[in-house]
């Protein structure tokens, strides 16, 4: 037990107002800060760098985790990222083209190309809708010369995603669902422009924009269904320590992880991350090994003591000899296995793939049928073709489009506001397959909870007085348990490194920390002056709902399974209480990607549900992966659901909404094949005019959206 902070502001910063810079500076440097969690932080970072000189502002955004520089002078991000990491933070260059800039703008493009595109239709639509009432003769051949003004400019610029992603594939001799529509496009406005030249009766640019416009309406749903998806594997390796605090010959110096060596002596200051596996050779500390393993209790460090990379320290500064660097660190192999894993998942095929794998080639041959078909009986080549491009037209994808990405955006909304946000397109369509849970233990099932009630009522006021502003899980889960106590007044509160907490109270001195430190034996005790110890007893508290999750999960026909990094005592209560026949405990990443695997080699589709970076492996080696937005950041970026609320109770639907989801996704198709059942004979026949083709276009694509929205209502 020791009450340390996990940032060195907190234990080393002394705070005041800050002072106002005197400007924004003439350039901006942003920096990542991902070990920053309080008000303390945010002052050592500013004070920090506005000391140094050039800098004229230092802006720090909590939430985000950034701070935002301005220079005046030539000082480098390196500069910058060194005096913060000698004051104790960790310190990385921010990517700005990973803040997702790139993806923003590629989804506003096709929000613009949405508008042009259906600007363009309506105004279309209103010059089609005098021709189909009887114009003839130069009104009618007036109003096609005045429709292909609009509707070419609209198309060359609405269809480039169509037309860059058909030509990619056709580069490597392939189809996609792209293709069809693309050569729908182009044949339809070749020959409506044809027949706008020579007299024609009919044009089809009504067609190809209302084509246009519902594909991409198509392509917007399915692009902001994908856009929250991120390679766990890229989180990970961002917890790296880029640059490292070597000791050499007495000197300190800043290196870059890359040029560290095996036998390298290397201090790590409270709050760092270890970057490097290696023995302690001087310091005591408290390591946070939990994102790593899943342990829940910290682990006490000193002399002797084995570290791996990635793991905090938590209280005292710590020196390590390497001992293994670089590539073959614990952290890089996980990132390893995580690539492997995510490899592994991302084999699956969405059902709209599978279905563009069949539907593409069977447009083409079928256009191809009409057009030699009507060329052998009629032996008019203008009237074959324009037969072929309606039936390119009629039978192009726009429901198929649509099938998937509006269904997952109703599903997505409503389980948005249940408080489930889903990052990948295809989640649902897995979680409906699932059959197995595999469920992690400590932060997913569980969290840390304190007895400290059963203390008397001074004790109370005091230990809750010595941890109410500490940042240690075990001292906040103290203060927690005490909520209802009024705190005493202290004096003279100090911390011990990797020991505990101490104060003055009334002239005698108070004590809350390990038993080891208060010669109490193992646990977590409160001692006031001269008087005997008093234990705090800590327990694993369930997490709201995890009871009600468990049994609605089990009652809904699926394995539930608990792996833990915890020890087995400890994994076998929690088992006990929520009625988990089948658990695993002390696993370390790679033994639960091992369980996730097994499971499914005997054909089971696993959900992994998991917070650790210990998780991450499983989450992405498993079918489908839940994660709560409390888990690091790894195993959210690895995970499909992520969890917004404190209660598990919303993840009761989840399976049901996701079968729901997968219905309609079939219904749509289904839907999809009935209208070209209906519309290819006409179309074949001869008489599939752009009036059928645009209202049979239209229907379809709005019966499948109407049939995705009854997901809005009971499953």
């Amino acid at each position: 037990m020791t009450e340390s902070a996990v940032c060195p502001a907190c234990i080393g910063l002394p705070e005041g107002p800050l002072e106002k810079a005197a400007a924004n500076g003439s350039s901006q440097v942003i920096l990542s800060l991902p070990g920053i969690h309080c008000v303390a932080c945010i002052n050592g970072v500013e004070r920090t760098l506005r000391a140094m000189q050039g800098v004229a502002s230092a802006r720090v955004n909590l939430s985000m985790k950034r701070v935002t520089v301005g220079v005046n002078s030539p000082i480098t991000p390196e500069q910058l990222i060194d005096t913060l990491e000698l004051a104790g933070f960790e310190a990385r260059l921010l990517d700005t083209s990973l803040l997702g800039t790139e993806a923003d703008r590629y989804g506003q493009g096709l929000m613009t190309r949405i508008a042009v595109s259906g600007f363009a239709m309506m105004n279309v639509m209103l010059l089609s809708v005098a021709i189909w009432s009887g114009a003839v003769g130069a009104t009618q051949h007036l109003f096609h010369l005045v429709s292909a003004s609009i509707a070419l400019p609209a198309l060359v610029y609405g269809a480039q995603p169509f037309f860059a992603n058909a030509w990619r594939a056709l580069s490597v001799r392939k189809l996609n669902m792209d293709v069809p529509i693309s050569l729908a496009v182009l044949l339809a406005a070749s020959m409506s422009l044809y027949e706008t030249f020579f007299g024609g009766q009919h044009a089809y640019f009504d067609a190809a924009l209302s084509l246009t416009f519902f594909l991409l309406i198509g392509r917007y749903l399915d692009y902001r269904s994908r856009k929250a998806a991120t390679s766990a594997a890229a989180q990970l390796s961002a917890l790296e320590v880029p640059r490292v605090m070597r000791l050499r010959d007495g000197v300190r110096e800043m290196v870059d992880f890359d040029g560290l060596a095996i036998g390298d002596l290397i201090q790590v200051l409270p709050g760092g991350r270890i970057p490097v596996d290696g023995m302690i050779i001087e310091g005591n500390s408290q390591i946070d090994r939990s994102l790593l393993t899943g342990e829940s209790r910290h682990l006490a460090a000193s002399a002797g003591t084995a570290v791996t990379a990635g793991e905090i320290n938590l209280s005292g500064p710590l020196t390590i000899k390497a001992t293994t660097v670089g590539a073959d660190t614990t952290l890089r192999k996980m990132v390893t296995m995580v690539d492997e894993a995510e490899a592994i998942r991302n084999r699956y095929t969405a059902i709209a793939d599978r279905a563009a794998a069949v539907y593409a080639p069977a447009v083409h041959l079928l256009a191809l049928a009409a057009f030699l078909g009507w060329l052998i009986y009629s032996g008019d080549m203008r009237l074959s073709l324009n037969i072929a491009v309606a039936v390119l037209i009629i039978t192009c994808p726009c429901a198929l489009g649509l099938a998937v990405p509006a269904v997952v955006t109703t599903a997505a909304g409503r389980l948005f506001r249940s408080g489930l946000l889903v990052k990948d397109g295809t989640a649902l369509e897995r979680l409906a397959e699932i059959d197995t849970v595999v469920f992690d233990k400590t932060g997913t099932l569980t969290r840390p909870a304190a007895a400290g009630d059963m203390l008397s009522d001074e004790a109370q006021s005091i230990a809750l007085a010595l941890t109410r502003n500490a940042t240690h899980p075990i001292s906040q889960a103290i203060a927690a348990s005490l909520n209802g106590a009024a705190p005493a007044e202290l004096t003279d509160q100090q911390e011990h490194p990797g020991k505990g907490l101490s104060a003055d109270f009334k002239g005698q001195e108070v004590r809350l920390g390990s038993g080891a430190w208060l010669g109490a034996g193992r646990g977590t005790y409160l001692q006031i002056g001269a008087d005997r110890p008093q234990k705090i007893s800590l327990r694993s508290e369930l997490r709201e709902g995890a009871v009600e999750l468990v049994h609605a999960w089990q009652n809904a026909g699926l394995q539930v399974h608990l792996a833990s990094g915890d020890d087995a005592d400890e994994t076998a209560l929690v088992a006990e209480r929520l009625g988990i026949a089948d658990w695993q405990a002390e696993t370390q990443p790679a033994d639960k990607i091992a369980y996730v695997e097994v499971l499914a080699a005997a054909g089971g589709h696993v959900l992994m549900v998991g917070d650790g970076l210990n998780d991450t492996g499983a989450l992405a080696a498993a079918f489908a992966s839940v994660s709560p937005a409390t888990a690091a950041d790894a195993s959210r970026a690895a995970s499909d659901i992520v969890l917004l609320n404190d209660s598990l109770l919303p993840l009761i639907d989840l399976p049901l909404i996701a079968r729901a989801a997968k219905a309609r996704i079939v219904e749509n198709f289904g839907i999809s094949t009935v209208y070209n059942m209906v519309a290819v004979p006409i179309a074949l026949a001869g008489y599939a005019t752009p009036l059928i083709a645009a209202i049979a276009m239209s229907t379809s694509s709005i019966t499948v959206l109407l049939n995705a929205l009854r997901l809005r209502g009971r499953v």
